[in-house]
Formats: structure tokens, sequence, C-alpha cells
């Protein structure tokens, strides 16, 4: 299978389960196959987080941004072994070292690199580096372990 140079949302969505209010990637792009890949999130007021995390003061919030981190390698992943249209789900295992350094409002475009630091092709636990930034500026880093539940 050839890889796009950049995976779009409908792309996105026959790779990966999540669905609105939930799909937090825009697009994936720069993917070195089980290596590396970039993911994009545009923030816009209208996310249902919003509406409680805050009223007067909308902030992304933080575990939102990881699993938008998360979403980005699932699709790396799964687009690196051929998931497309083929029921990949993804669980969260473990969340190490996460940082927040500034806040991810609306009209943000949050840019997620994301890297492998354990996985391989067929395998069902991936870990990876993720790290969030807007206008180059760190939004969030951490490392995150998760599984790959593979279609029989």
């Amino acid at each position: 299978m050839t890889i796009p140079a950049v995976i779009d949302v409908d792309l996105i969505k026959r790779i990966i389960p999540h669905r609105y209010p939930f799909l937090l990637v825009d697009k994936v792009r720069d993917i070195d196959p089980f290596v590396a890949a970039t993911g994009i999130k545009n923030v816009t007021f209208n996310e249902p987080h919003f509406q409680g995390h805050f009223p007067a003061t909308p902030i992304m919030p933080g575990v939102t941004i990881i699993e938008a981190m998360a979403q980005t390698a699932a699709v790396m992943v799964g687009i690196s072994m051929d998931m497309v249209d083929k029921n990949l789900l993804v669980y969260f295992m473990a969340i190490d070292s996460a940082k927040f350094r500034r806040k991810v409002v609306p009209g943000d475009v949050l840019e997620m690199r994301v890297t492998v630091t354990r996985g391989k092709p067929g395998g069902k636990v991936w870990k990876f580096r993720g790290e969030a930034t807007v206008e180059g500026e760190m939004a969030c880093e951490c490392e995150f372990t998760a599984m790959m539940d593979l279609p029989k």
C-alpha cells in the first residue's frame, strides 16, 4: 500500500473508530511508517468540552490533547499496517511524564508529533513519545502506551 502524503478526516475515520464528539485529529501528515507522524487539530469554539471547560475562558482539556496525540499515533500505526476498513481498536495502557506548558484555546492549530519508542509491525503493544505545539510553542509533552486490538 502506498501511504498518502496527507491523511484527511475521511481516511482517518476508516482507520480508527472515533467519531464526533471524540474524533480529535483533523489530518495526519509527515508519516514515516512505524516510526513517526504529525497530526493536526484545528481547535474551534464549537467543541463540546468548551461548554464546561471553562465557559468564560475556554481551554482545551489536557486529557483531550493527549487523546489527540494518541489518535495521531493510532492513525500512523493503522496506515503503516494497512488497517484501512479493518476495524482497528486502540486502548490506552499508560500515560507517563505528562507536562502541560501552555493553554490551547479556540483558534489554535495544535500540531502533534508522535514518535514510536517501542512497537513492531503486527505487534499489539506500542509505546510513543508525543509533543503537541501551537505555533512552535510547546503545549504538552508525554509518553504513552497503547494496545492495538487487531482484528482476527
